[in-house]
């Protein structure tokens, strides 16, 4: 399947999943792109899968995907049986918030108050919008989400 995709307004929750599952999931209101023409052009220039709860525009799409349901457990499972892997990255590989690449901090390294420290839990940071992760308890419940699917 697919690692590259463009996802549409309408899927922000869903992209943050997938990020979580390593997939590069850039999203559309991200891009300040919402028309379906500019949807399409983001995808073909980029070579991305463009997934969408739009039908007329999955169909458009050299390579769309539609998505059905508006709650996010029922769209993960729609893409499991689309054929998509859905499991957590061993290690953090994307931004939740803005998709860009995530790194691992050092253990000396400082990190903003509402982070824990790198040298009692592995932390990580964005390349692009330095925003700290660490595996949680969200990542915890997005991983018992995806196995319960």
């Amino acid at each position: 399947m697919p690692d590259r995709l463009l996802l549409d307004a309408m899927l922000g929750k869903l992209a943050r999943y997938l990020r979580m599952c390593g997939y590069d999931a850039a999203y559309a209101l991200d891009r300040g792109v919402e028309a379906d023409d500019d949807l399409l052009a983001v995808a073909t220039a980029e070579d991305r899968t463009l997934v969408t709860r739009d039908r007329q525009l999955a169909t458009r799409a050299p390579r769309g995907v539609r998505i059905d349901s508006r709650e996010v457990t029922d769209q993960l499972r729609e893409l499991r049986r689309a054929g998509f892997e859905l499991s957590l990255a061993g290690e953090p590989a994307r931004c939740g918030r803005c998709n860009g690449p995530v790194e691992p901090i050092d253990e000396d390294a400082s990190v903003p108050d509402y982070a824990p420290e790198p040298s009692e839990t592995p932390c990580y940071r964005c390349r692009d919008c330095e925003q700290v992760f660490w595996k949680g308890s969200h990542w915890e419940d997005v991983r018992e989400r995806i196995e319960g699917l």
